[in-house]
């Protein structure tokens, strides 16, 4: 058993986001086997309420608020300074000093940093091994806002997107190791740090096969019309857009039918522009408290992400409950996993309205049942968490900065 510092920007808990979800996973095996301490941002005033599970898993646990709005006004001084906006947006000193302290108290042996915005409060120690989760390439994603957006936002979103790469290189190359959420981001970061490429690995995300199990009944939230369900955190970007894609593109072809099917929203903290697309066709529930009845009794559940990085969890989920699943080609890329008859996949308005009819009209009736078997197949956390575990257990005595490694403290990562 070691001593292990987990730093994550925001709490693990609880696991109601895509990232979230993943931290609080590895987050809980990590604690089943090692003394874990924690070091977390709480960037939403309700998720204080998930300390003190933490705590009941933890060696110990350290958490600063953050506050978005104040977050957003510090991460402006980065336009000065050089340094990626993400990095000045989780910058603390208070919470530089408490990551000190936990490891000038417990010597940890062993780094894990979940996403590159936390590699600077380390930058400045060395003697334990290095991993960082970067769960995905977060630099592609900001590059894809700049294609997508015009004027000053095109401007920043590609300056983000350049900047936040060489952080996430230099990061990468002063840890031990790299992972990544899915082969494809894996494979994607190897393409643009190629000197990455011998430490980069990918450990998938996984799924609770027994939470999200077609066997267990809920009630029906619908009614008698058919239901078409998306779920995810609506006050994020990309979620936003491939809402307003679908309803401005793919819903008006599938009015026709006789029994039209109604689109259901289903996510916390809906945006102005997602609460303004409800109507008598569209449904937005905001927060509810528990997915799986939406899930089991919805008729297509549908993820038409024009921008997508890593395993979309609400695809597994959805998979695992049995649904019969439509995605675009930019979500069936992190999937790699699934063989082609296990989902539908479609790039278009047309092609996803004509995926949608040929599950209502039951030419995909086998769709749920394969979508099931391979989640239990390749998409459990325990499976997953094999990979993670050999990179853990590596030979302590090995060298802790490999030849062609430069030490931390060589890298420019100040807070």
């Amino acid at each position: 058993m070691r001593d292990i510092l987990f730093l994550a920007h925001r709490i693990p808990y609880p696991p109601d986001k895509g990232d979230k979800i993943r931290s609080w996973n590895v987050l809980q095996h990590l604690a089943s086997r090692h003394r874990v301490h924690l070091g977390a941002f709480v960037d939403d005033p309700d998720d204080v309420r998930g300390v003190a599970r933490l705590e009941g898993i933890c060696a110990s646990v350290f958490w600063r608020p953050l506050s978005p709005r104040l977050a957003r006004l510090r991460s402006l001084t980065s336009l000065i300074s050089g340094a990626p906006l993400t990095q000045g947006y989780f910058g603390d000193m208070r919470f530089r000093a408490g990551v000190d302290g936990i490891i000038a108290r417990h010597k940890p042996s062993l780094f894990y940093i979940f996403s590159s915005a936390m590699a600077p409060y380390v930058a400045h120690h060395h003697g334990a091994r290095v991993i960082i989760d970067m769960v995905d390439v977060d630099s592609e994603k900001w590059r894809q806002y700049a294609e997508t957006s015009s004027g000053l936002a095109r401007l920043i979103y590609a300056r983000e997107g350049r900047l936040l790469l060489a952080l996430e290189r230099r990061a990468a190359a002063a840890a031990d190791a790299v992972i990544f959420v899915s082969r494809a981001e894996a494979e994607l970061f190897c393409r643009l740090a190629p000197e990455a490429a011998l430490r980069t690995r990918n450990v998938d995300n996984g799924v609770d096969i027994d939470h999200f199990s077609p066997s267990l009944t809920f009630p029906n939230p619908f009614g008698d019309r058919p239901a078409i369900v998306f779920t995810g955190a609506m006050d994020y970007r990309p979620n936003v857009e491939a809402m307003t894609w679908f309803v401005g593109q793919v819903l008006p072809r599938l009015r026709a039918r006789p029994t039209a099917p109604c689109l259901w929203i289903v996510g916390s903290k809906p945006s102005r522009s997602v609460r303004a697309l409800a109507g008598p066709d569209v449904r937005v529930t905001g927060w509810i408290p528990d997915v799986r009845p939406y899930l089991s009794h919805a008729r297509v559940v549908v993820a038409p992400l024009q921008i997508a990085r890593g395993i979309q969890n609400k695809v597994l989920e959805a998979m695992a409950m049995g649904a019969a699943v439509v995605v675009t080609p930019q979500v069936r890329e992190g999937l790699d996993r699934c063989r082609d008859d296990d989902l539908l996949t479609a790039g278009t308005p047309v092609a996803f309205a004509d995926a949608i009819s040929r599950v209502l009209e039951g030419e995909a009736r086998h769709i749920g049942a394969r979508a099931r078997a391979c989640v239990v197949r390749d998409y459990g956390w325990a499976k997953n968490f094999a990979a993670l575990d050999r990179l853990i257990d590596a030979d302590p005595d090995e060298p802790v900065v490999p030849t062609g490694r430069p030490a931390l403290t060589a890298l420019d990562l100040s807070v």
